[in-house]
């Protein structure tokens, strides 16, 4: 019998939405990249939340939610606006203009590690050795995969960054589980990024002054148009929806999958070369998920079992 504080195991359903939401983050790492050429990190963070919060504020009553009437009850959703946007969002950005995207992504995916740990911190769910092997061969297979862009001389700033970004998104696994369970997906993710939406304005607006820059070309208002619409707000209602169903652990698995997808999409949609690195990058990342998700090695104990 299961008690409350093991693992969850991953739904059914919720791996076919991991994959797709594996899609959506992994395209925030190059739209990041591009918006950075013209705007400074706070401008574009803010106008990844501003836009996403406007994008389903419009959705919001259609898909059957809505919003707190008292302002007492907003508070759940503020702090995983800071959690789980604002803080690593910024912080991710800051790093981009030092490190690569590649190495960015890597240390991003150190994020289920982080969770388990907050987890099994706040009595949550278990630290059991079967997650945590499972994790750590997942980050394995993701630094196996970016291996070649891997490099000495990237600065040690921006790994901290990174790093702390992905501890805050272990914090909004935990607060997200804790906090917002129950509540239907289109509501968080609509509470949380009104909410980090003028903290952003007023970050934005002491640092980077975005009335005095230049007005940025085509590519970058696209860029942040695919982050606002496909990685903000598209991407925190698959979030959410894992998040309530399968768990805080297993909705961060996702930050291992970013790198596999981002470079299947690039072999399919960019003809670029598949390299032996990336092969076995990616069968290690998938003998982690399925040591984590744990049914296949029950599966495997009880035949042998009954042999």
């Amino acid at each position: 019998m299961r008690s409350a504080s093991d693992p969850m195991p991953m739904h059914r359903q919720d791996w076919l939405l991991l994959f797709v939401l594996s899609v959506l983050w992994g395209g925030s790492f190059f739209f990041n990249g591009v918006a950075l050429r013209e705007l400074p990190p706070l401008t574009v963070a803010l106008a990844r939340v501003g836009l996403g919060a406007m994008c389903l504020l419009m959705v919001i009553r259609p898909l059957g939610g809505s919003l707190p009437r008292r302002a007492a009850d907003w508070l759940p959703f503020a702090i995983m606006g800071l959690v789980n946007n604002v803080v690593p969002f910024t912080l991710f950005l800051i790093a981009q203009t030092v490190i690569s995207s590649g190495l960015a992504s890597v240390l991003n995916a150190t994020t289920p590690l982080f969770a388990v740990l907050v987890m099994a911190s706040a009595g949550e769910e278990r630290l059991t050795g079967r997650r945590i092997a499972g994790v750590l061969i997942g980050i394995g297979g993701v630094a196996l995969l970016r291996a070649p862009g891997l490099s000495a001389s990237d600065q040690m700033l921006g790994m901290v960054l990174c790093l702390a970004a992905a501890l805050s998104y272990g914090f909004a696994g935990y607060w997200g589980r804790r906090a917002l369970k129950g509540v239907p997906p289109i509501t968080s993710a609509t509470g949380q990024l009104i909410c980090s939406t003028p903290v952003m304005a007023i970050a934005a607006a002491f640092i980077d002054r975005p009335w005095t820059l230049p007005v940025p070309g085509l590519a970058t208002w696209v860029a942040l148009a695919g982050l606002g619409t496909l990685c903000t707000a598209l991407a925190y209602i698959l979030f959410f929806r894992i998040l309530n169903r399968s768990g805080a652990v297993n909705v961060v698995l996702v930050t291992l999958l970013i790198p596999v997808t981002t470079i299947l999409l690039g072999v399919f949609i960019l003809n670029e070369p598949f390299t032996a690195n990336e092969i076995a990058g990616a069968l290690v990342i998938a003998a982690s998920l399925l040591v984590i998700d744990g049914r296949v090695l029950g599966w495997a104990r009880e035949r042998l079992a009954r042999a």
